[in-house]
């Protein structure tokens, strides 16, 4: 019996069956790498932290060009400004303490917080805001935590999110009682309050009533930045201090959070703090903007991996909102 065998088609059938498993092995380490770092993407974050006014909601609805006409109003009607003033007084406040009202606090207006979050707030058109289906939707299919951070008052806060149709879409809400827990003149009687209560802000007065620094007068002379403004007894972004006392009460890793706003100047306090950043609003980015997008609509677009993460989380929160939690005022 004779057997014929081509040594030289052997050799060259085992050279490309290990060509192949060689070129198999290649691609399967090149994909579980990929999926590797997705994977590694996905589980990046653990809690998402929204601003409330003009991020989840576009500016177009016309409250906050309602609540800047109050703010005006207020400080004529109930505080007795001079209107011409208003406009100059309004900006240098607002560019130097963050809202109009820390400036006014810091400058030596005294009046209740509860007052002024109820005239400016009390009469805005809310009838603007819509249920948002969409953005329930997708803030409902997150598996990640998600906290509301607002400058403004709670009752405004949770008006907004009712109205929104989002009222069990967030674990609670970071609010101005929140950060200033001691902003009436008695200590609170609400639990939450009490639990994070520090000094209360103290007012100076004279003989003839508050003492009111003329911050327009300061900003005319040639060197103003040679004496120190006055400092505000509010707590509010963008302050840094006000940012890493919401991470705090909230229990949240700046790490671990990507942070939503339509501000730069909270986008940036927020990356110095450690946060990712969200610019919405804006197509394009800024410095301290990790993403920036013009709809908060266009999050599942922008972040895919947001929905790839392993964690297990309630997809919502029952009935509405918490707004007396350990997260909250």
């Amino acid at each position: 019996m004779n057997f014929n065998v081509d040594l030289g088609s052997f050799k060259f059938c085992w050279s490309v069956e290990l060509t192949c498993f060689d070129h198999l092995l290649k691609v399967f380490s090149i994909k579980m790498e990929y999926e590797g770092r997705y994977r590694m993407a996905a589980a990046k974050y653990d809690c998402l932290l929204f601003d409330l006014d003009d991020t989840l909601y576009p500016y177009s609805s016309g409250i906050a060009a309602a609540c800047g006409q109050n703010i005006k109003d207020y400080m004529v009607e109930k505080l007795g400004i001079e209107r011409s003033k208003i406009e100059d007084l309004g900006n240098l406040l607002y560019k130097n303490y963050g809202t109009t009202m820390a400036g006014l606090r810091a400058i030596g207006y005294d009046f209740d917080y509860d007052d002024y979050h109820s005239f400016v707030h009390g009469r805005l058109p809310y009838e603007n805001l819509k249920p948002d289906p969409v953005l329930r939707s997708l803030l409902l299919s997150l598996p990640l935590r998600k906290i509301i951070f607002t400058n403004a008052d709670k009752v405004h806060a949770v008006k907004v999110l009712s109205r929104l149709g989002l009222e069990d879409c967030f674990e609670g809400i970071i609010c101005f009682e929140t950060l200033n827990p001691t902003h009436k003149n008695n200590v609170s009687d609400d639990e939450d309050d009490i639990a994070f209560v520090e000094s209360a802000a103290s007012t100076t007065t004279s003989a003839n009533g508050p003492e009111i620094f003329d911050i327009i007068g300061h900003f005319a002379q040639p060197n103003p930045s040679l004496v120190a403004l006055p400092k505000t007894p509010i707590v509010c972004k963008p302050s840094e201090l006000a940012i890493e006392k919401a991470l705090k009460i909230a229990s949240i890793n700046p790490q671990r959070t990507l942070f939503f706003e339509d501000s730069v100047r909270n986008i940036q306090a927020g990356k110095r703090v450690g946060l990712d950043t969200v610019l919405i609003g804006k197509s394009q980015r800024v410095k301290g903007a990790d993403y920036a997008f013009e709809s908060i609509h266009n999050i599942k677009e922008a972040i895919p991996e947001l929905w790839e993460s392993d964690m297990k989380s309630e997809v919502g929160y029952p009935g509405q909102v918490a707004v007396e939690t350990s997260v909250t005022a």
